[in-house]
């Protein structure tokens, strides 16, 4: 009897060993399918699945990787959920999981959930008129498109005013309300698509208004609590107004669950957070950009789609939350997905194109074989994703030391300053009478901090950029040409764009570029000056 148990107890304990052998390797793929050195990379709230568990080939979300580092995009994370699950997840260092991006009007779709809450609680209507709003901020005579503007009018961007004002009011005016309502409205209300990003900062002021809170503030317990979202922040005006049409701030993954909120028609975690009807009357078709354009020309535009409540619609019948240079909430009902997606691009449809190219047909009805294969492939392809420093370290590198005094210049760049300790260069720049200290890693990314504004396309607004500071940036260096010049990197790694500043040596005289990273092959701004020491 004791060895008829012996044998029992020894099959079964092989059995146990082979089952949990089987149950640690896919656990140690999944691990790996976090990504870069599983801590760095994974995001903490969303489940994670192999992707074709979900139905998706990770072969195609692997080629859509691939796609990107082919093409002129810069991106800088990507989330794709399905099912509510996470399936791949990147960061291009030194972009990471813990750090918010600038979304420029992304973050219009914020604003606009931020009316719909409003509407559900009585303190507004979609056809209240703008102008019971601001009686004080009226012109003299109110004109009858004025009169009939409503707040359907600003969510379509139908204001009818042309061109758009918010290349001119937030650089001008110190009260963005007041000079919005004294723009001409030539298009009756309604009728008419315009992009006007002064029509969301309306929206804005106007949740001010009837709240007495800040859209940020309005939003948190509403959306940001529920979500677990934590850390946003949100330009403001002079006024302390939010900008509302862009200048939010937030993780790739609080895109993500935003994009998921809003696939589930406003419920999370069992309870309807944002209403049912809301979600449908936002999301869907209002009016269209281009009504006289060719059917050829809408069929390839994720533009010609028709535009709804701040969100746009997309071809395969998607919608999406975008920004400027590539900041994308993209959410797919036909296959329950959500793709939420950083980046700077000068081409914005190009990228929508690189998700139906690839992502799109990797997408199936039913789960897939699972290919351990092609598995481990996207994984390590996620863990290795970068964005290249300037040059790589390099022992000979130039060693230019001293300061040098410039002639004026358009940035109020008064003088450089040049120093070497055999790992970092150190740079002061003195802009006006502030001197900004920063340091470079010879041929890797440094991080660090500065209060020294960055590229923006807002950054001569008349804001107040006190709660953007200290930013984060990350700075690299190296030699180029011939002639011991060196090349400074400072991305800032909590917005899309990156400085490089070029400086030429002639003995005593420096020649030196600054150009932005969305200006590119543009335009420079040219930078001479003088040493007014010897750097010995």
């Amino acid at each position: 009897m004791f060895s008829l148990n012996r044998r029992v107890l020894k099959r079964h304990f092989l059995s146990c060993l082979k089952l949990s052998k089987t149950y640690f390797n896919w656990f140690a793929l999944l691990l790996l399918l976090g990504g870069s050195s599983a801590y760095a990379q994974k995001t903490t709230f969303f489940p994670h699945s192999l992707p074709e568990t979900e139905g998706v080939s990770a072969g195609g979300i692997d080629s859509f990787l691939t796609a990107v580092s082919r093409s002129t995009h810069e991106f800088h994370s990507i989330m794709i959920l399905r099912h509510g699950k996470v399936l791949a997840e990147g960061w291009w260092n030194p972009y990471r999981p813990d750090l918010r991006h600038s979304l420029y009007s992304c973050s219009k779709s914020f604003t606009s959930t931020a009316v719909g809450f409003a509407i559900n609680e009585k303190l507004l209507s979609i056809h209240d008129k703008i102008t019971s709003f601001f009686p004080e901020s009226l012109p003299d005579t109110v004109k009858p498109y004025l009169a009939k503007l409503t707040i359907k009018d600003l969510l379509t961007m139908s204001v009818g005013q042309d061109p758009d004002p918010t290349s001119i009011i937030p650089f001008t005016s110190a009260n963005w309300v007041k000079s919005f309502l004294a723009t001409p409205i030539k298009n009756e209300p309604g009728t008419k698509f315009l992009y006007n990003t002064m029509a969301t900062y309306t929206l804005s002021a106007i949740i001010q208004k009837v709240t007495g809170q800040k859209v940020v503030d309005y939003l948190k317990p509403r959306l940001f609590d529920p979500l677990g979202i934590t850390g946003m922040d949100w330009e403001a005006d002079k006024q302390g107004i939010n900008t509302g049409g862009w200048g939010l701030r937030v993780k790739t993954e609080d895109l993500a669950k935003m994009g998921q909120l809003y696939l589930q028609k406003g419920i999370w975690n069992g309870k309807q957070v944002l209403p049912k009807g809301w979600v449908e009357e936002a999301t869907t078709f209002k009016i269209d950009q281009a009504p006289g354009a060719a059917q050829s020309k809408k069929d390839s535009s994720d533009w010609m789609q028709g535009y709804c409540y701040q969100f746009w619609r997309c071809r395969h019948n998607a919608f999406r939350a975008d920004g400027a240079f590539g900041q994308y909430i993209i959410v797919m009902p036909d296959q329950d997905a959500v793709i939420a997606i950083t980046s700077e691009s000068a081409d914005m449809q190009g990228e929508l194109n690189l998700v139906w190219r690839y992502l799109l047909p990797a997408m199936h009805k039913q789960p897939l074989t699972i290919n351990k294969k092609a598995d481990e492939d996207l994984s390590n392809h996620l863990a290795n994703l970068s964005l290249p420093p300037a040059g790589k370290t390099d022992p000979k590198i130039p060693v230019h030391e001293g300061t040098f005094a410039l002639k004026p210049n358009s940035l109020h760049i008064k003088s450089i300053s040049f120093h070497y300790d055999g790992t970092v260069y150190k740079l002061g720049l003195k802009i006006d009478s502030t001197t900004y200290d920063l340091d470079f890693g010879n041929g890797k990314w440094l991080p660090g901090e500065t209060s020294m504004n960055g590229p923006s396309l807002l950054n001569g607004a008349k804001e107040d950029f006190s709660l953007l500071l200290p930013y984060k940036v990350d700075g690299s260096c190296t030699a180029v040409g011939l002639d011991s010049a060196l090349q400074f990197k400072l991305r800032y790694i909590e917005s899309p764009h990156t400085e490089t500043i070029t400086c030429h040596f002639n003995g005593q005289a420096l020649n030196a570029t600054i150009e932005y990273s969305f200006n590119y092959g543009k335009s420079k701004m040219e930078l001479q000056g003088d040493a007014v020491n010897d750097g010995k």
